[in-house]
């Protein structure tokens, strides 16, 4: 009976003293290895039985608006923004169409997206513009070389795995990602070697391994041979008890795809040349030149080494200008613009305010020009222009550094003068002149663009509003857009306190216009936290309204900046009128 008693052995245990008895008997030459087993997955009950989500996008954009919001980054481009702006709108509001209404869409045999090529010269904003297409959007975005995909070996393999990483981008939402955008650049570089006779075998293999995700296939999230995505399979088995296939349909993956395309300028005249019609002449005229690649045609990529079915998945063609010098310039005036934005941010690391001569604009174009690279120029004249500024001004106590064009001239002279000046007051006047017309700029642009910018972001703009938002941004680093929204969020905080009154008082209170802008000034100026803020409000009206409710009956009180300023003189005026009113009446 006693050995009955006993408690049956663990079988982890058991194989820890086989393995032990094993080691002993032959040492590290035999090992015990259990099988993986499986739980059995149970059956699911009536109401376990999952409903098929249904797929929402959410998406209300107009060509127009998107064309307005890429304005406000983007100089020049009109034909490329309007045709991206128009063929994107359509692509995305044709999901959402086919989401609300799927009886009217369901007799449409096969899917023709509206996949996009760009053409263009390098550093005309081709990716900058997508970039800021995906972000507006709100959807996931990946970004690859079309270059890798041939230097791989393994024709294919890398056009997945940019859909995997699309995933990863919309945080393992299939569903998102399978909304998502993917932009594949350098694809020139993919199309087959016109000198080489016969088929070029790696080039148009990643052309034909392109062909099914560009129009629709399933891809399998699981990444074949690879241990760390079998093992991440066997880990989710043993959790849920499921053996989910977790692939990614690609009917509503928009492909943009975009290149130079340096030698597609002579075919298009070559082919021009040919045509048996008058106009050809004209076309390619000397004045018409610059603009030959808006002529494109299918043929003439399938002449440059594209396979007919990968041209014929591209229906859209945008066709970007080359910037001029004068572009350049804008661009660097532009206040969204990323350079100028980039180059503060070097320097505020170091705790250093740099503000821009507008002439120094004038000058870094013109370099940037020289380098024939479009608006990447800039960013390399900008550095050469600036580069020992930045290397010896963090050793120094100088905190407001005022880029100029005698600065510009003569770098080395200039810096020197600069460390040898003692006057920070010398500096400091640069620096505030600087910074005047940096806010006077900014006041212009917000006044011109008043309309649209108070509609996006809901807020209204009043002179004092913008002169806020100018010195906001002045302040720090941000671009327009960024700068409007944070003050809204101060707008939007201080209208709480409306709120937090009459629910802790019961008495309504109606912040005006120029309180609230008051208000926004000292929160952002010495930093005081709404609770601070409620309280101080509370200490100083409170009392006196309650006993004019009282006395009067009134429970609506309209709170004006001169309230703010002289808060009890305010509260006796308005004991004052309202006794006198409920006497008269």
């Amino acid at each position: 009976m006693k050995e009955h008693d006993e408690k049956i052995p663990d079988p982890r245990q058991i194989e820890k003293e086989i393995g032990e008895f094993l080691s002993r008997k032959f040492g590290g030459s035999v090992k015990i290895v259990s099988p993986i087993v499986f739980p059995q997955e149970a059956p699911l009950k009536k109401a376990e039985i999952p409903q098929k989500k249904e797929k929402k996008i959410n998406f209300d954009l107009i060509p127009e608006d998107l064309v307005s919001y890429l304005d406000q980054y983007i100089v020049k481009q009109d034909d490329a923004k309007a045709i991206l702006a128009t063929k994107i709108c359509t692509h995305f509001n044709r999901i959402k169409y086919a989401d609300v209404s799927p009886e009217k869409t369901s007799e449409i045999v096969g899917n023709i997206k509206n996949n996009i090529l760009m053409i263009g010269p390098t550093g005309v904003g081709k990716t900058y513009m997508i970039k800021l297409i995906a972000k507006k959007i709100g959807v996931p975005f990946v970004k690859g070389d079309a270059t890798k995909f041939s230097e791989t070996g393994y024709v294919g393999g890398d056009v997945e795995d940019l859909i995997r990483d699309l995933v990863r981008e919309a945080n393992d939402d299939i569903e998102l990602a399978q909304h998502g955008i993917i932009y594949i650049d350098e694809l020139d570089k993919i199309a087959a070697n016109r000198q080489i006779m016969g088929a070029d075998v790696s080039r148009t293999g990643v052309q034909r391994a392109l062909l099914k995700p560009m129009e629709e296939t399933d891809v399998d999230l699981k990444v074949p041979h690879d241990p760390i995505s079998m093992i991440q399979e066997i880990e989710r088995f043993r959790k849920t008890g499921k053996r989910d296939k977790r692939s990614v349909n690609t009917k509503d993956i928009l492909f943009i795809m975009s290149g130079a395309f340096s030698d597609l300028p002579e075919i298009i005249k070559k082919r021009m040349k040919n045509q048996d019609i008058g106009f050809g002449a004209k076309i390619i005229s000397a004045q018409e030149e610059v603009d030959i690649l808006k002529h494109v045609k299918s043929e003439d990529l399938i002449e440059y080494g594209f396979e007919t079915e990968f041209v014929g998945r591209l229906p859209v063609k945008a066709v970007f200008d080359n910037l001029t010098e004068d572009d350049l310039y804008e661009i660097l005036r532009n206040l969204n613009n990323p350079v100028i934005l980039g180059k503060k941010l070097d320097f505020a690391t170091y705790g250093i305010d740099i503000k821009f001569e507008s002439e120094v604009f004038r000058i870094l174009a013109k370099r940037a020009f020289e380098e024939n690279t479009g608006a990447r120029g800039l960013v390399s004249a900008i550095e050469k222009a600036l580069l020992l500024f930045e290397n010896k001004l963090p050793s120094t106590n100088i905190k407001k550094f005022s880029a100029t064009v005698s600065l510009m001239d003569d770098p080395k002279g200039s810096l020197k003068k600069l460390l040898e000046i003692s006057n920070t007051k010398e500096l400091n006047k640069t620096f505030e002149k600087l910074e005047l017309e940096e806010k006077k700029i900014i006041n212009e642009y917000i006044t011109a663009n008043k309309k649209i910018l108070s509609n996006k972001y809901n807020l209204t703009l009043t002179p004092s509003r913008i002169d806020i938002v100018a010195s906001y941004y002045c302040k720090n680093i941000m671009d327009i857009g960024n700068a409007i929204k944070n003050i809204k969020s101060y707008y939007d905080d201080i209208k709480k306190i409306e709120l937090y009154f009459f629910k802790n008082s019961d008495i309504n209170i109606v912040l005006e216009e120029n309180a609230i802008d008051f208000i926004i000034k000292r929160m952002i100026n010495s930093g005081i936290k709404l609770n601070n803020l409620y309280k101080k409000l509370t200490n100083e009206f409170e009392n006196g309204l309650k006993l004019i409710q009282e006395k009067t009956g009134k429970n609506c009180f309209f709170i004006t900046k001169e309230a703010l300023l002289a808060p009890e003189s305010f509260i006796n005026q308005l004991i004052k009128d309202e006794l006198r009113n409920s006497l008269t009446s």
